[in-house]
């Protein structure tokens, strides 16, 4: 990339669906990953930061969004300090994409649409996790997985009240892109209320 995108979003899509050949990210899963998982940073209000990967659901300029339990440590802490970044990488051929902004949690409504779209397993998943809670043993989670299973045989699953999504809304993206003589292209975006400025950064 010699010259940025001025939506810097155009960007992220063309290198996320390019991110490898269709069958070569396949054969190549174990080692590269999913294209849409990224590095979540979060920070308690005195400021000790966490990182998560989570798998971005929806990319836009108006977010990116991705999902969760509502008592895991990650929805604690952007419920107390809504400010969160977001770090893809795919090595091949090797780019980053940073993104950092204001959280706001998604509506009843979105969650529940996306819930239905989510397979019957991962629904039960999400509902048999009390996420980040101590667990006796695994077997645990599976008595507990099985009699969901069993209780709502047969029947729709309701989106839990404890499960839903957020939303980074970007006020800051850098696009990064890896060469041979490790000079590489950086590209910074900052949001404006006339769009996006455009920063070359040294590597």
């Amino acid at each position: 990339m010699t010259t940025p995108d001025e939506d810097p979003l155009a960007t992220f899509d063309r290198w996320q669906r390019g991110a490898a050949g269709r069958l070569l990210r396949w054969a190549l899963r174990p080692l590269y990953g999913e294209s849409d998982a990224a590095a979540l940073a979060t920070a308690s209000p005195d400021g000790r930061p966490s990182v998560r990967m989570v798998l971005v659901k929806h990319a836009a300029t108006d977010g990116f969004v991705f999902y969760t339990n509502l008592a895991s440590r990650k929805a604690k802490e952007l419920a107390a300090n809504p400010h969160a970044a977001l770090a893809f990488y795919w090595p091949l051929p090797p780019r980053q994409v940073r993104v950092e902004g204001p959280v706001v949690r998604l509506s009843p409504e979105e969650d529940e649409r996306y819930w239905r779209t989510r397979p019957r397993g991962s629904q039960l998943g999400a509902m048999a996790s009390r996420q980040s809670e101590p667990i006796a043993d695994r077997q645990d989670l599976l008595r507990r997985l099985e009699a969901l299973r069993e209780r709502w045989s047969g029947r729709q699953i309701p989106c839990p009240p404890y499960w839903g999504g957020f939303r980074i809304v970007p006020e800051r993206i850098e696009l990064w892109q890896g060469r041979p003589d490790r000079l590489h292209d950086r590209w910074c975006y900052l949001r404006e209320p006339a769009g996006w400025r455009i920063v070359q950064l040294a590597p």
